[in-house]
Parts: structure tokens; C-alpha cells; sequence
């Protein structure tokens, strides 16, 4: 086979993209919509010329074409500014970007995801003074050992959880915790570097394209288009079924395949190497018990897990919060091991600088969206999309939508984002072209959900930082399954607008 041509590194592709970005702002026309956000009983629309401040009643909101339920602003379930229907303006002065915007654009980014980035330092800390322990080794060995000759159960079950984790509540960069714990325990499984990274990522990016009741994205996108989150429920169910499915038999494909001959693994074949941060362990030993120390603080690190879990689901927790309890938990194990202050020290800041390029990336991947929505082309992408769709049949209006969204997610990959800024205006034609406000909220979650398996400012990049592993091989990997994932998206999207 011949070989994949080698792709630049991530922060270099993720530039690339922030400089297509900034000769945008100079080639597309400039333009607005005005935007309705909510604070302290009263809404406030901005404009391309003011900021005006209206009553908070529903009279308000109907005025204005919005048809999201004045509730649904006083409960905080609406937290980001909402674009305007009809409101779309060209903008005469362009804000183009120029070198100097593009040369801030990467450290504007790191510091709009300032939360993101100490998150994922604060888990290198934590993982690295935790591996000081050995705890997770011998864990990863009697794992390994009790599951002999059932290691395809690890995939069927972990693939499952993490599409299901995504798909409830929306888990996204809570899942870079399990990529120390899992990749050397699919490794000593037999598998490689692939197969953890396809569990988890793939699992957790499963759960943006089938949310059944994902707070950050079908939740927030149905109030966005003026329709109970309830409305589709049944549609997304399956779909989560079917492609989950799917996914979970394309990786333990994919697995024993490379199991009984690892020359058919693309890291062998591509990526050059199958080295990793946390591949440090051996599939060999002669101790397979596990021993109270080590079962106790096992017992820590899966409480600490679940516990970042449960507040994020019950008690509203981000990242602040998220990092706070594995900065404790960091604390506990070190002092139960009685280690020096010096040495924890020294561990918990190696453990950080081992993920700060993955950091980097995440930080530099938001430049892409601060250069498109300071050069004012973002609207003017989903006005002119507006366009476009507006005069076409229902069926192939909700194709080519769904096409748009594997586009626009190029650009934000923010679930919440695009739905605030994208519902309220496809809500509104879906009424004109005759096509269901589920399908409208359907078809956003496909598209987000297929993209974002690849898209440069998500979350892949920093995930494949993490395990060592290409772009190249990961594109590789995944296209086979986001077509049969697409051909299944569409087919739901049509079927549904036929039951109308």
C-alpha cells in the first residue's frame, strides 16, 4: 500500500486554518445579525449601531420573531446571545484581518480557553503523581488478567458507556482523563493505539450526533428553535442505537483484525511509531493480585472520576470546579503515600508540561472563531447558507442543510454556540419550506456529530496529541465509518420530514 502523505503537525495545521480564516474576512462580504441576550429581568439587543434595552416580557420576544419561550431565558437554559431572525445586515467597513489579527488570534484563543487549558494541566499533574504510586499499573495488569480472552467486551462496553455519557449530558473534555488509564490497558490487550482512541473519542463524539438529552446541544437547540427538547426523542433514541451499533462493530473489526496480524494496523503501517506518554507499562507480569493499598486508591481515582461526573450533571460544575477536584484528589493520594513535598511537587508540574502542547492546541483551535467573529463573517456564512436553502423542497432542503452543518462546524465547534446563533433562523424558514422544527434541531446535531469526528478546532487534535497518534492515520481510520454514519443520518433526516 502506498504511503499517506505526511500532514503538518496540529498547532501548524490548526494556523493554516486561522490564516484561510483571515483571507475570509477580506474576500466574503462583512455583516451582522443582531443579537437578544438576557440579564437581570430585562433584554438587551445589540446592534451594528447601538445596544437598546427592552422589557423582559414574551411581548418582546415575539416582537422580534423569536419563538423561544420567555421561561426558557428566566431559567438560564438560554445563556448566550440569540441571533435575530430577519435582522441580517451588511456591514459597509469590513473588519478584514490583517497579520497582526492573525499573529493574536492563537494567544487570544488561549486565553478564551484559559479554563479548558488549566483543566487539562491540572489532569497531567494529577495522572503523573498518581502513576508515581504504581497503583494504575497493577490495576491495568489484574484488569488485564481477569479479562483473558474477553478483550473485545472491553470495546463492546467502554464504546457504549462513552456514547451514552455523550449522548445524556454531553461528556467532552472530561473524557481526556481516561486516555492514561485505557491506552495502556488496550495495548496490553493486544490492540493498538487506534482502538482506546476510537473508544473513547469516537464514543464521546457519538453522543453530540444522537443527544437524546444533551443539555449543551439538543436541549439548548430545541428552546433555540421554539420546540419541546421531547419533540424527536424517539428519532434520536434510535439513532443513538443504530450508530452506536455500528461504531462498535467497526472498531472490533478493525481490533481483532490488527490482533491476529499486527502489520494490518495503520500505526504500523503509517504513523511510523506506537509510542505514547502513557504506554509505559508491560502486558507481562508474574503478580496478578491487586492488594488493599493499591484496591484504595483505585477506590480514589474512580471516585474522583465519578464525582466530576455527578456535579457536572447535578450540580451545574465546569471546568473551575472540574480541575478544583483533581487538584484535591492530587493532594489525597500524595498524602496517603506519604510522599515529600518536593517530590509531588516536581510530579505534579512534569505531569502538567507532559500535556501542555495538547493545551496548546485547544487554546490555538480558538483562534479560528475569534478571527471569523471579529472579521464579521460568521453571520454572513449562515445568512448567505439562509439563502441558499430557502426556495428548495423539503427533502432536499433538509440534505443540503445537513450538509451546511458538517460545514459550519469547520468553523465553531461549540455545540451551544451554533445552536443559539443557527435556530432561531433555520427554526423560522424550517415553518416556510414546510419541513418539522425536530428534523431543524435533528439535522444541526447529524451534521455537528459527523464533523466533528475531524474538524481542526474540536476536540481530535488534542486527543490524538495525547496518544501519539497521526491526523493522517486517524482520517484514515474514520472515513469508512462517517460514511456509513452519514448515509444513516441522512436517511433519518428524510424519513423524517415524510412523517410530518
Amino acid at each position: 500500500m502506498a504511503k499517506l502523505k505526511k500532514l503538518p503537525t496540529p498547532i501548524t495545521i490548526l494556523v493554516i486554518v486561522i490564516i484561510i480564516s483571515a483571507i475570509a474576512t477580506w474576500l466574503m462580504p462583512a455583516g451582522r445579525y443582531d443579537k437578544l441576550s438576557y440579564a437581570d429581568g430585562a433584554f438587551s439587543l445589540s446592534t451594528s449601531k447601538t445596544t437598546l434595552t427592552l422589557p423582559g416580557t414574551q411581548h418582546t420576544l415575539d416582537s422580534l420573531k423569536v419563538r423561544i419561550p420567555l421561561a426558557k431565558f428566566k431559567s438560564g437554559d438560554i445563556r448566550k446571545p440569540v441571533a435575530v431572525p430577519g435582522s441580517y445586515q451588511k456591514l459597509k467597513n469590513k473588519n478584514t484581518q490583517g497579520p497582526v489579527d492573525t499573529l493574536q488570534a492563537p494567544i487570544k484563543g488561549l486565553i478564551d480557553a484559559a479554563d479548558i487549558i488549566f483543566f487539562i494541566l491540572i489532569i497531567g499533574g494529577f495522572m503523573t503523581v498518581f502513576q508515581q504510586t504504581g497503583a494504575m499499573d497493577q490495576g491495568i495488569f489484574y484488569l488485564s488478567h481477569k479479562m483473558k480472552g474477553n478483550e473485545a467486551w472491553l470495546i463492546i462496553s467502554l464504546t457504549f458507556f462513552f456514547s451514552f455519557c455523550g449522548s445524556s449530558y454531553g461528556m467532552g473534555e472530561e473524557a481526556l482523563v481516561f486516555y492514561p488509564i485505557l491506552v495502556p490497558l488496550y495495548l496490553g490487550a493486544g490492540y493498538d493505539l487506534l482502538v482506546p482512541l476510537a473508544v473513547i473519542f469516537a464514543g464521546t463524539q457519538l453522543g453530540t450526533l444522537s443527544s437524546f438529552s444533551n443539555p449543551f446541544a439538543v436541549i439548548i437547540a430545541s428552546n433555540a428553535a421554539g420546540i419541546s427538547w421531547t419533540d424527536g426523542l424517539i428519532e434520536r433514541i434510535l439513532v443513538f442505537a443504530l450508530t452506536t451499533g455500528v461504531t462498535i462493530w467497526y472498531i472490533v473489526r478493525y481490533a481483532n483484525r490488527c490482533k491476529k496480524d499486527p502489520t494490518y494496523s495503520l500505526i504500523y503501517r503509517f504513523n511510523g511509531n506506537q509510542a505514547s506518554p502513557f504506554a509505559h507499562v508491560t502486558a507481562e507480569t508474574t503478580t496478578v493480585t491487586l492488594g488493599w493499598r493499591n484496591a484504595g486508591l483505585l477506590f480514589i481515582f474512580v471516585a474522583t472520576l465519578f464525582g466530576m461526573i455527578a456535579g457536572v450533571i447535578w450540580l451545574d460544575w465546569w471546568m473551575t470546579e472540574m480541575s478544583a477536584i483533581y487538584l484535591a484528589a492530587a493532594v489525597l493520594v500524595g498524602f496517603l503515600v506519604r510522599m515529600k513535598e518536593s517530590v509531588f511537587i516536581e510530579r505534579f508540574v512534569e505531569g502538567a508540561k507532559s500535556l501542555l502542547g495538547v493545551a496548546f492546541i485547544v487554546g490555538v483551535a480558538r483562534g479560528i472563531t475569534i478571527i471569523l467573529n471579529d472579521g464579521h463573517v460568521s453571520d454572513s456564512i449562515l445568512y448567505y447558507s439562509a439563502n441558499l436553502v430557502g426556495g428548495m423542497p423539503p427533502m432536499l432542503f433538509i440534505v443540503v442543510l445537513f450538509v451546511l452543518y458538517n460545514v459550519f462546524t469547520l468553523f465553531i465547534s461549540s455545540s451551544s454556540g451554533m445552536a443559539v446563533l443557527t435556530m432561531p433562523i433555520f427554526g423560522s424558514l424550517a415553518a416556510v419550506v414546510g419541513v418539522p422544527g425536530r428534523e431543524i434541531v435533528n439535522c444541526y446535531l447529524f451534521g455537528m456529530g459527523i464533523m466533528g469526528f475531524i474538524t481542526p478546532n474540536g476536540l481530535i487534535l488534542p486527543s490524538l496529541a495525547i496518544v501519539n497518534v497521526s491526523l493522517k492515520v486517524w482520517l484514515r481510520f474514520i472515513w469508512p465509518l462517517l460514511a456509513i454514519l452519514s448515509i444513516i443520518c441522512a436517511a433519518f433526516l428524510v424519513v423524517g420530514v415524510l412523517m410530518k
